[in-house]
């Protein structure tokens, strides 16, 4: 499940190039998650790094992540309250 979450995530990703011609990629639901590369594939392994520890960070820390494509990795409510990242 975490696997889909990831690629799922990645999949809402946006990619620009920079002025440098390097390239830059976010992910707006998951704010924070950033890459930049001299190329695509590197700017999307630097992002899937940001992701992952973004995700890690928000497990250790008691935050909701967002759902995203309909994935809800967060535990049910009822058993913990934390504010969602994307709106930290």
């Amino acid at each position: 499940m975490l696997t889909e979450y990831l690629d799922a995530a990645m999949r809402a990703a946006r990619y620009e190039i920079m002025e440098d011609g390097r390239f830059f990629g976010e992910i707006s639901k998951c704010r924070g998650t950033l890459g930049e590369g001299d190329t695509l594939e590197k700017c999307r392994q630097d992002l899937r790094g940001s992701l992952e520890g973004w995700v890690i960070g928000g497990f250790r820390s008691g935050h909701r992540l967002p759902v995203i494509e309909g994935i809800d990795m967060n535990p049910p409510r009822s058993r913990r309250k934390a504010p969602e990242l994307a709106h930290a």
